[in-house]
């Protein structure tokens, strides 16, 4: 007759064979999930790596890009702008090394830079409207009358082209009383810097975009300001082009405002200015307002290609 003693002992013995296998088994498993992310470490380790000598590739190609396009640059766009002349504005928070390459290879292109303007973050704080609403409407020249519904900055922006740029060849190059009242009255109100001679009425304008987008409250309105300065310039003069880094064509960038309104229609865009092959975008898109075309240009969104295609003739500058 088996007794308890037997029951009990055959249960032990089971039990312990349970945790006997359990053991095993999970040591073998442990080893093989082990062998297993092993393997799969060394995979993403390759790949990194691979990743890494590819973006290296890829930077030294792009490096040797904007250097083959600052060298021919000059090149290319010479005689392009012949006869021309453009007014450079630097927004607030735009780059200097920006405006100072544009600047120099539109001189390479023939034309003459008759200034610059730097708008000052003043002139787009929420507590100036009134104001600029205000200094517009006294330092309007006589004749011009504001479009029905004119917000206080599209009025400053008409009035500030009216000193900087010109249609009228005969105009051209030359500053006027009116036009030098206007800049005076800008400038005592902080709104605005100047260096050489703006007010000698060019025909071109350069708006270069913030390289950070205006992240803040009211960034919005900062840019449908200046694009309201954009559009002052173009209608006055006989064309405008935004340019800008990449990030003023992200989220929140000034290109990016421009190209999702219908000033797009009228005015240019480049969000390469930051390298030597925008800068070369520029120009060729500066030839094209001459003839009347607009364009958006660059890599970001809207863009509808990298530059103006076909590329304009050397000497067709309208």
């Amino acid at each position: 007759m088996i007794d308890f003693r037997y029951h009990l002992v055959s249960i032990v013995a089971i039990f312990l064979a349970l945790a006997l296998g359990i053991i095993l088994g999970s040591t073998t498993l442990s080893q093989s999930v082990t062998a297993g992310l092993r393997r799969q470490a060394q995979s993403v380790a390759q790949t990194n790596e691979q990743l890494k000598r590819q973006q290296r590739q890829l930077e030294s190609q792009l490096k040797g890009e904007d250097q083959f396009a600052e060298a021919l640059g000059p090149q290319f766009v010479a005689e392009r702008l012949k006869g021309q002349s453009v007014v450079l504005v630097e927004t607030p928070g735009a780059s200097n090394d920006s405006i100072e390459k544009v600047g120099e290879l539109l001189k390479a292109a023939g034309a003459t830079v008759t200034g610059r303007v730097t708008v000052q973050k003043k002139f787009l704080d929420d507590d100036q409207r009134t104001t600029v609403d205000e200094l517009a409407t006294q330092l309007r020249p006589s004749g011009m009358n504001f479009p029905a519904g004119a917000g206080p900055y599209d009025k400053a922006a008409a009035v500030l082209a009216s000193a900087l740029v010109t249609r009228d060849a005969a105009k051209a190059g030359r500053e006027d009383a009116a036009g030098g009242t206007i800049l005076n009255g800008f400038r005592e109100m902080g709104y605005l810097t100047t260096s050489g001679k703006p007010g000698s009425h060019a025909t071109l304008a350069v708006v270069i975009a913030p390289s950070v987008p205006y992240a803040t409250e009211g960034g919005d309105e900062d840019n449908k300001a200046l694009i309201s300065v954009a559009t002052g310039l173009d209608a006055a003069g006989r064309g405008a082009v935004v340019g800008g880094p990449a990030t003023a064509a992200q989220e929140g960038g000034l290109i990016t405002a421009l190209r999702d309104s219908d000033t797009e229609k009228t005015i240019s865009s480049t969000d390469a200015v930051d390298t030597a092959s925008g800068q070369v975008v520029t120009v060729l898109a500066l030839q094209n307002e001459l003839a009347g075309k607009s364009g958006q240009y660059g890599t970001g969104s809207g863009a509808s290609g990298y530059l103006p295609t076909p590329v304009p003739a050397v000497g067709k500058n309208g």
